[in-house]
């Protein structure tokens, strides 16, 4: 399961209306992609095309998908949002990494 803090999901509807698009059309797609200083980076996008193999979760409203591959990385992760002068934008609190870096949009496992 991937989880939406309440946070996260203000802002993704803020920046869906914003393009012009709509929740029941777009779902935010997540991926592990290798790079980064600790070896993982963490990819965000709004999709509109499901794959045969996506993993498909919804959590308050918001549906959010991953790929096989990156799901084993991502389970169990909260995707946050922090605005503000000293905001990280998008992050993830996820419980599966054992190290991330000091911007936090990398991490191993």
């Amino acid at each position: 399961m991937l989880f939406v803090a309440d946070s996260a999901k203000e802002r993704i509807i803020e920046v869906l209306n914003s393009e012009n698009k709509s929740l029941t059309d777009y779902f935010v797609r997540v991926s592990v992609t290798s790079g980064g200083c600790s070896g993982l980076s963490y990819k965000l996008d709004f999709d509109n095309d499901l794959k045969p193999t996506d993993q498909v979760f919804e959590d308050k409203g918001i549906r959010m998908v991953t790929d096989l591959r990156s799901f084993l990385y991502v389970h169990n992760t909260i995707l946050e949002f922090s605005g503000g002068l000293e905001g990280k934008g998008f992050y993830f609190s996820n419980p599966n990494a054992s190290r991330t870096c000091a911007c936090g949009e990398s991490f191993s496992v």
